[in-house]
């Protein structure tokens, strides 16, 4: 089995018990740091339950917005949770690779990832580079290396090029060195976890 293959299969498993509270509130944090814009084209990247393109489709600043998963469980949960929140049109759910988006060059003003980009790697960074427009924006979630205990089947799908950050500093080299410019980050405490949030604009 490929590694896409178990990654997909892994999140088909847990769709149905997904934390939706707890993914729905770091979508509102990250939110709260990116502050979307008018008109910006967007894209929840490896998305899961959609938390992100789904708090960012009530702000109504920003449609339609990109949902891409490799789980067709997960595009399937977000996709109900839409349609029951009346924002089925707002939002485009793709079943696909995260990396490359499917999009084309400079096509986005806004790539968000929420929980995902330890799972995506390194390579996520550049392609987000490749498809935002010039002063366009990324943000993202990571964990904290002191809460983070992969278990099970996620364990072996940890990107290993991608390093758990620490401390805000670590967050902010770490996409300041993927060539993003003007980087700020913060440590936002969900329930009892904690994650860091970044931002940074594409130069």
């Amino acid at each position: 089995m490929t590694n896409s293959s178990q990654m997909a299969r892994a999140f088909d498993e847990l769709a149905g018990g997904y934390d939706n509270d707890h993914h729905d509130e770091i979508a509102r944090l990250l939110l709260d740091l990116v502050k979307p814009g008018p008109g910006d084209k967007a894209a929840d990247v490896a998305c899961g339950n959609g938390a992100v393109a789904l708090e960012l489709a009530l702000t109504g600043v920003a449609t339609p917005i990109l949902a891409v998963d490799i789980s067709s469980g997960m595009i399937a949960v977000g996709r109900d949770r839409a349609e029951k929140a009346g924002l089925a049109a707002a939002i485009d759910w793709q079943v696909g690779q995260a990396v490359p988006l499917p999009v084309p060059d400079a096509s986005l003003d806004l790539v968000l990832c929420s929980s995902s980009l330890h799972f995506l790697g390194r390579g996520a960074l550049s392609d987000w580079r490749r498809a935002l427009r010039p002063g366009g924006r990324v943000g993202f979630t990571l964990p904290v290396t002191s809460q983070f205990q992969p278990s099970g089947a996620f364990a072996a799908l940890i990107a290993c090029d991608v390093p758990i950050p620490n401390t805000v500093d670590d967050a902010l080299a770490f996409v300041s060195a993927a060539g993003f410019v003007e980087a700020e980050a913060r440590l936002v405490r969900v329930g009892s976890r904690s994650v860091f949030a970044a931002m940074a604009t594409n130069p």
